[in-house]
């Protein structure tokens, strides 16, 4: 497959999990990757997971997504050596707990490393997408876009917001060839979820093994996802196969949202 040769692509939160397997599946489809989070160390040794197979070449960014400025100095200076027609915006989720018990810091912070980083992102990216009159902006967010889950009241609310940006931006940048949509991963095999079943575990005082039969028990597929099985509902999103698709929110979670 090469539908993104001579494509550059910035993927972020990549050093692991979800990002680090959409980057993968991209450099697979013959993009140039631009690998973008925090850990250096741990972005080396993604970096060298990237296929070359069309003699790509690969990079990465480190910043800190808690930082906005950071991300923007790095951004700006990296524009001067790279365009990019391709953003996947992908962070972090905040520690789980009661939306009543969560202070005012931890919605702030939340709120400045995913809405307002993609924001600052979107904003230095969207020119070069405009001239060129091709642009791909994916969201990676959470279910609880369209249900919240019990026990996660700050992320979400805030990846709520992401949603909502997304939308609007979508009607008012398609005109340019450019697309924005949300995907929506499930239960899904990541550090992330093996953090939030800890935190079950510790709050209910039950053993690890029970909660993860308690939240398969709610998927009818009755499984995790593999992050790859999100990855490429990225690739198609950001393919041309997908230019009519604008604007919405792709749940990939095996039937577990009850709405329609």
């Amino acid at each position: 497959m090469s539908k993104f040769i001579n494509i550059n692509i910035l993927v972020c939160g990549s050093s692991e999990g979800i990002g680090l397997q959409t980057a993968i599946e991209f450099s697979k489809n013959g993009g140039n990757i631009t690998l973008f989070a925090r850990n250096e160390k741990k972005l080396d040794n993604a970096l060298k997971k990237l296929n070359t197979s069309y003699n790509q070449k690969h990079k990465f960014l480190v910043g800190d997504f808690n930082n906005y400025s950071n991300i923007k100095n790095i951004i700006s200076k990296d524009l001067n050596k790279t365009k990019y027609n391709i953003l996947i915006n992908n962070s972090g989720g905040p520690k789980g707990g009661k939306i009543i018990d969560s202070s005012e810091e931890e919605f702030i912070n939340t709120f400045n490393r995913h809405l307002i980083c993609n924001h600052i992102l979107t904003k230095k990216l969207i020119n070069h997408m405009i001239k060129t009159k091709y642009g791909r902006i994916i969201n990676i967010i959470s279910t609880s876009v369209k249900q919240p889950i019990i026990g996660l009241g700050v992320s979400n609310t805030v990846r709520a917001a992401v949603a909502a940006w997304a939308k609007t931006l979508s009607l008012e940048i398609a005109i340019n060839g450019i697309t924005i949509n949300n995907i929506l991963p499930g239960y899904t095999k990541t550090s992330r979820l093996d953090e939030i079943i800890r935190h079950k575990a510790n709050k209910l005082n039950i053993d690890i093994n029970d909660v993860i039969k308690n939240l398969k028990s709610t998927v009818p597929l009755g499984r995790f996802a593999n992050p790859d099985e999100i990855s490429k509902l990225a690739i198609f999103l950001a393919s041309k196969d997908s230019e009519y698709i604008n604007g919405v929110s792709i749940p990939v979670d095996g039937g577990r949202l009850t709405s329609l």
